[in-house]
């Protein structure tokens, strides 16, 4: 089977669904999944801006994989084309092979090989923090109890991992000359510097805290803006910056505690610009319930359960809306996002034979 999935995932690679742009429309990739589908209900839906989802179903299943086709932008460090595949005796090499065309590939590749029911679900907005195409098919009226999400995790079943959220924070100064005495006070960008000093001191103290094998708090400042010259007291700045979390620990709570870092006087605003929730979604005993559905559900598909992981994926969302989900892919996530990422021959193949006995389950 992996010459199969070999030619599908060539196929694949060769789209570009770089997000940033997310220049996605319905044809391309879909016409390309229609072709190979044939005998699938197909329901493609433009949730504009590039997000295009695409439903195919056979039969009347219960269970639904999910995988998106877009893909981080490529960078200068590749050292050939990214959308042509690279085949070396032990790996595939291209944009969006680990994460996730190789998961894509191996689901068509399964679904040619048996005539069982099976829901697959794509989607082009996963990379972008813009989760438009699962937020509507959530909503929608569908009949889906079960959600494989084909992140790489080397072939095995996670069930945990932690959420993320991301934060858009804005500090107000007072424009002057940067010899007056009130510069070190006045400046907006050493408002910043100090909040910046007591988040990472606050992210240290949690380095204790432990779940299902991860630890601490994960924390990054991405971008720092403000200020005009070196002789002027900046009046503005603002500071984007992501947590994550593990399962035990309060998104709104860890927001209360960044915030309070700084004077309430100096903050412009500080507004959450994305969140997505641990996995298993909900809290307390419900959070508990659903990992234990997710583990008996791996069980019963005889799929080998690996440890939480770090990394955050669509996962959660199924689990808050009350899907049993599990995340299982080919692949390593250390790969995903890298200049010639790539995917393990020996993964390609293991997943589409899992995926072919689990479309049988």
């Amino acid at each position: 089977m992996i010459e199969t999935v070999l030619q599908h995932l060539e196929a694949l690679v060769a789209f570009d669904t770089r997000n940033p742009p997310r220049e996605i429309g319905t044809g391309g990739i879909f016409d390309y999944l229609r072709a190979h589908l044939r005998d699938f209900r197909i329901d493609v839906v433009d949730h504009g801006a590039g997000a295009v989802s695409m439903l195919a179903v056979r039969g009347a299943p219960r269970r639904v994989f999910n995988v998106h086709l877009d893909t981080v932008p490529s960078s200068p460090a590749w050292s050939a084309d990214p959308h042509v595949l690279r085949v070396t005796d032990d790996r595939a090499i291209g944009l969006g092979a680990c994460d996730i065309k190789g998961a894509a590939a191996g689901l068509l590749a399964a679904a040619a090989a048996t005539t069982a029911d099976a829901a697959f679900l794509f989607s082009t907005d996963e990379e972008a923090n813009d989760p438009r195409c699962i937020s509507a098919f959530l909503a929608s009226d569908h009949s889906f109890a079960e959600a494989v999400i084909a992140e790489p995790t080397q072939c095995e079943a996670v069930l945990a991992h932690r959420g993320i959220a991301s934060v858009l924070m804005k500090f107000r100064g007072s424009a002057g000359h940067a010899s007056g005495t009130d510069a070190m006070r006045a400046n907006a960008l050493h408002h910043a510097m100090r909040w910046g000093g007591g988040a990472l001191a606050f992210v240290e103290s949690q380095a204790h805290e432990r779940f299902g094998g991860l630890t601490g708090l994960r924390f990054n400042v991405g971008k720092v803006e403000g200020g005009i010259k070196a002789n002027m007291i900046a009046p503005s700045a603002e500071v984007r910056f992501g947590f994550r979390p593990l399962p035990s620990m309060s998104i709104d709570g860890l927001h209360d505690c960044f915030r309070s870092i700084a004077s309430a006087d100096v903050i412009e605003s500080y507004q959450e610009t994305f969140r997505g929730p641990c996995l298993p979604g909900g809290e307390g005993a419900d959070a508990e319930t659903r990992r234990l559905q997710a583990r008996d559900l791996a069980d019963a598909l005889d799929l080998p359960i690996g440890n939480a992981v770090d990394f955050w994926t669509e996962a959660s969302l199924f689990s808050a809306a009350g899907l049993t989900s599990i995340v299982f892919g080919p692949g390593d996530i250390a790969q995903a996002h890298t200049a010639d990422e790539w995917v393990a021959l020996d993964q390609l193949a293991s997943a589409a034979a899992s995926y072919q006995r689990l479309l049988g389950a």
